[in-house]
Order: C-alpha cells, then sequence, then structure tokens
C-alpha cells in the first residue's frame, strides 16, 4: 500500500519491521509465535540515507539491543555516534530482507542500501516506489 504525501517528491510507503531474533527463536521453537515482535509503520524513502534508520522508541518496541556505534552524518555535514541495532527483517511491498538500522530521528528513513537489496526503484516525479522492470515479479541480487 502506497501512502502519499504532499512533500514534493516524497516518497512514504508502508513497512513492516520484525525482530530477527524474535523470527528465528520461534522458527526454532524456542520462542511462542505470539511473543514475536513487529511493528507495523510508514517509511520515508531517502535515496540520501544509506541504509534503514529507525527512532529510539521503535528499538524498543521491538525489543531490539545496540550491539555499537556507527558515526553518522548529516546532510549540513554534521557528525555524530549513533547507535546500530540488531537485525531487523524489513518488508515493503511483500519484498523482504534483513539488515541493521541505524537509531536516530523520529521516523522510519528507507535508505539506498534496502532499496537495493529489495530491488526497488524510486519514482521521485510518481511520489512511488517501484519492483525494478527488469525483475518486477521479484528482487535479483546482482553478484559480479
Amino acid at each position: 500500500m502506497q501512502v502519499q504525501d504532499d512533500e514534493m517528491g516524497a516518497i512514504r510507503v508502508s513497512v513492516k519491521l520484525t525482530n530477527a531474533i524474535d523470527e528465528a527463536l520461534v522458527s526454532r521453537g524456542s520462542l511462542a509465535p505470539q511473543h514475536l515482535r513487529i511493528v507495523e509503520a510508514t517509511g520515508l524513502v531517502d535515496t540520501g540515507a544509506l541504509t534503514l534508520v529507525i527512532p529510539p522508541a521503535m528499538v524498543v518496541q521491538l525489543g531490539l539491543r545496540i550491539r555499537g556505534q556507527q558515526i553518522a552524518q548529516y546532510a549540513n555535514g554534521y557528525e555524530e555516534a549513533i547507535g546500530v541495532t540488531e537485525p531487523i527483517i524489513i518488508e515493503i511491498q511483500g519484498r523482504s530482507t534483513v539488515d541493521e538500522a541505524l537509531v536516530v530521528g523520529n521516523e522510519v528513513l528507507i535508505g539506498q542500501v534496502i532499496l537495493e537489496k529489495l530491488d526497488f526503484l524510486a519514482d521521485c516525479k510518481n511520489q512511488r516506489l517501484m519492483p525494478n522492470p527488469a525483475n518486477p515479479n521479484y528482487p535479483v541480487a546482482m553478484i559480479k
């Protein structure tokens, strides 16, 4: 489901985030399925961001541990150390991947690495995320 924004060129999409460690424990029978922590939110597609960014409150909701720090550089050149989470399953439009998230701000940002892993292209003119036309039915990872 696409969520449109009045902001020129902004692309907002529904995203489902799942604690990947919980999911692994459920699949092994070590955690009851009702304890699987999942958050559904609206994310802003940010092709200027490298990876997934989530707010601190979402880290708590998902029960994630901060496993380290990463230096982040903002558009204005300012740099700071921010937390990096344990793995998260990211699902958008039926496609999913696993990655860590940077913890900062107050909204979900979906960066370029996530788009590449899911094989999506940002169509800013029409404010939508679209599957790569070369692979419309499923994501394809390029290995060269």
